[in-house]
This record gives structure tokens, sequence and C-alpha cells, in this order.
């Protein structure tokens, strides 16, 4: 019984074998909760000052150009600095906006504007650091746990999405926006504290400055792997078409369930921990592909069918399914980065990450923003998983090296292999 137990339940090998992995574990469970709380309570506070979907919408298309600019420069940076330092003062930098949508939080009259603002710093800050944390876990992670520590990473992701929502719809229900904003900060602070423990993460010593030759350098490599190209492109479908989280106010108010905003918000993620503390089965598989490709597909279906149901716990009950599609895809998606992409490409390959999978939910809070204006708020979520559903697989079947993708037998993830081994002898 144990050991079928153990077969099923997370591989911790990442938490023991590695102290900077465990450190940058628990720092960012603490910013997760902290920013998931501001995440929900900036645009239950825009949906207040305008009762507007486009106006909530129009958050994404504020983010959009901050992310796409300073991810694939972050991509860049990452490569040419100590990605410690760059994790540090990016932190310190969302800790500083956070104290900003506290201070306008307690004006008497909180302004519109500074929202945006906020909104597109926050972007832009996340864009410089995300490659850095994306590269590094490669670095700190031997090669045969980058699975399991993509899985135990998505617990942390997920148990902040979970406890964030669900507090901040509390908190602003009953005590304002500010005391939401005001754990926020705290967030940044303790985060910033645990960064300061990280070890030291120099770049190579022949490493280039960044430049745009440096990150066309990267984007010629992801397009000359189809494979990668495979699960940028059908993660960024999915999120396009299936991400309507910047309507869940008006679907609530639409259902008579405005006590279930929190849940919503929450539902998805609960599904994923569920996979999570399910995953110990994903250390043992070699097509990655197939996780990328189904679990995808799996998302947008559940998208669909709680845009379709009129049942308050049915759509939740589908949300926390999809999270579960969502969990499955992004386990695949980042054990293939892992294992296939070079340690002098990391960095920038990381930029290219960050924006497949983050340009898809901000131009999805566009469309889904933008559709309901228009059609209604279920028929623009139930429409956008259907139509997640089939990008998936014409996507599938134009790359169909994605889904005959061998951690054993594939060549890049070969080559890494043997580059990390040897590495490792020389250490």
């Amino acid at each position: 019984m144990t050991s079928k137990l153990s077969s099923v339940l997370p591989d911790l090998s990442p938490w023991r074998s590695s102290r900077d992995f465990r450190l940058l574990w628990i720092q960012g469970l603490v910013t997760y909760f902290g920013s998931f709380m501001a995440m929900i309570a900036l645009p239950l506070q825009i949906k207040e000052l305008t009762d507007s979907p486009l106006a909530v919408g129009a958050m994404g298309a504020v983010e959009l150009v901050p992310l796409v600019v300073f991810g694939l420069y972050g991509g860049a940076l990452a490569d040419a600095a100590d990605r410690r330092k760059l994790i540090l003062g990016t932190e310190a930098g969302l800790g500083l906006l956070a104290v900003i949508l506290l201070v306008n939080a307690l004006l008497p009259d909180p302004m519109l504007w500074p929202l945006y603002v906020v909104a597109a710093g926050v972007s832009a800050l996340a864009g410089l650091q995300r490659p850095a944390l994306d590269s590094l876990m490669a670095r700190i992670v031997p090669h045969d746990q980058l699975t399991a520590a993509a899985a135990l990473n998505a617990l942390r992701w997920q148990l902040g999405a979970i406890a964030g929502p669900a507090l901040a719809g509390l908190v602003v229900a009953y005590a304002g926006h500010a005391p939401a904003y005001a754990i926020t900060v705290l967030g940044f602070v303790a985060s910033v504290l645990l960064c300061l423990r990280l070890a030291a993460a120099p770049p190579a010593h022949d490493a280039d400055k960044p430049s745009l030759r440096g990150i066309a350098e990267g984007a010629r490599y992801a397009w000359s792997r189809p494979v990668l190209l495979g699960t940028y492109a059908i993660d960024l479908a999915a999120m396009f078409f299936a991400f309507p989280n910047t309507i869940f106010p008006f679907l609530a108010d639409e259902l008579d369930a405005q006590w279930a905003l929190g849940l919503m918000y929450a539902a998805g993620s609960v599904g994923s921990v569920v996979l999570s503390l399910t995953s110990g089965w994903t250390s043992r598989v070699r097509r990655h592909g197939l996780l990328v490709v189904f679990g995808a597909a799996g998302w947008g279906l559940a998208i669909a069918a709680a845009g379709w149901f009129s049942n308050v716990w049915l759509v939740l009950l589908c949300l926390t399914f999809a999270g579960a599609g969502d969990m499955l895809s992004g386990l695949g998606r980042s054990t293939i980065w892992n294992q296939t992409i070079p340690e002098e490409l990391r960095g920038r390959l990381a930029g290219i990450e960050v924006l497949s999978y983050s340009v898809g939910p901000q131009l999805g809070q566009v469309r889904a923003g933008t559709m309901a204006g228009w059609t209604g708020t279920r028929a623009a979520i139930w429409s956008g998983g259907v139509a997640c559903v089939a990008s998936v697989g014409l996507l599938a079947g134009a790359l169909p090296g994605l889904l005959r993708y061998d951690a054993d037998t594939d060549e890049d993830a070969r080559r890494r292999r043997a580059q990390r081994e040897s590495a490792a002898v020389r250490a």
C-alpha cells in the first residue's frame, strides 16, 4: 500500500536535493499568495469604478506591450546577468508597485488611471523576472528531477492561487481594497528577505551582453525546433480562446451568485492542486508532448462546459476540471523546455516561454471582455472553449513532432542530459 501511495504522491526529490529550490519554493508561495490578492482586488476595483466589462478587459491590452518588450529583453538579460540579483531587484520593484495600489486605495476618491499604470508596471517587471526564475530552475535541479520540480512549483503556484483569490474575495467584500493591497505589500517584503539568501547565479564567462542580435538568436533556435514551437503555439491558443477570468465578476452577477466570485477564481487552482498532489506518475512519463496536447484540449472542453451550464455548482466543477487540464499541459511544457534547451540559450528561450504562457491570457482578457460586450458573458465563455479545442487539434496535426516527443530518444534532450552530466563531473 505504501509503495502504491508513494507512486501517486508528488516526488519530493528536488526539495531534498537543492537548497535554492527550497528557498525559491517558499519565496514563490509567499509571493503568489500576495500577488493573487492584488490580482483579484485590481479588476474588482476597476469594475466598481467603471461598471464596464470593456474597462476590465482593457487591463489585458495595457499589460500586453510591456510584457512582450520586457519579456524578450528579460530573457537576454537572464543569460548575461546574475540571475539572483535580477530576481531580487524585480521583486523589490513589484513591492513598490503594491505600495502605490495601497496608497491609491486609501484616498477618499481612488483614481482609475494609477490602476492601469501599475498593471503595466507589474507586467514589465514580471517580464524581466520570469526568464531569470525559469532559467535558474534547470541549473539548480538535477536533470532527472525536472518533471518533479515542475510539479512541485505548480503545486506552490496553485496553493497561492487558491488561498489568494478566496481570501481576496472576502477581504474586499468585508474590508475593502486597501487591506488586500496591504497583504500584497507584506508578501513582497517577506519575499525579498528570502531572495537575499539565494546563492549567486552568475552568467557564463563568455556570455554576450543583452542585444537584439542575441534575442534573434534565441528566436531562431526556437523556430528551428518544431517540438518547442508546438508547446508555445498550443499554450498561446488555449489561453487566447479560453481564458475568461476577467469576466468572472459579470458571470457571478448573471448567475446571481456574487458570493461565488472568489470560488470561481480559485476553482481552477483546486483542480491543478488535485493533479499536483497525485503527480507522482508524471515522473515516469517519457512522452511529454502528449501531456501538452491532451491537457490543453481538456482545458478548452471544460471551459466550454462552464460557459454552457447555468448552475453555479456545475460551473465551479467545470472550472476545477479545467484547472487540472491546464496543470497537465503545463507539466509537459515545462519538462520539454528544461530537458531540451541548452544552458547558453536558457534565458532567451525562457523569455519566449514567458510570452507563450503570459501573452495568451492578456489577449484572452481582451477577447473575453470584448465578446462579452457583444454576445453576453456566457456565450463569450463557451464559444472560447470550443475554439480552444479546435485550435489545439489543428496545431497538433500541423506539428506532429510534438506528439512523437520522447525524453529518452529526442536528440536535444539527450544532448542536454549529457551536458548536465559532464558539468556535474567537472564540479
